[in-house]
């Protein structure tokens, strides 16, 4: 899958915290499961549209 997130905005979203170069690879991974978690729901609900009760 590709890259789901912007590093740019991460970075500001963080602020004043350092980033070290291999949290992005990580959160894009957290996000990745997290995504598909919510389709697998979508599905058991007889859904093709992923909702937010779906997070």
């Amino acid at each position: 899958m590709a890259d789901l997130i912007v590093k740019a905005t991460v970075k500001e979203a963080l602020d004043d915290m350092n980033v070290a170069s291999d949290f992005y690879a990580a959160l894009d991974d957290e996000v990745e499961e997290l995504l598909e978690d919510a389709a697998r729901r979508a599905e058991e609900n007889d859904r093709k549209t992923v909702q937010p009760r779906d997070l």
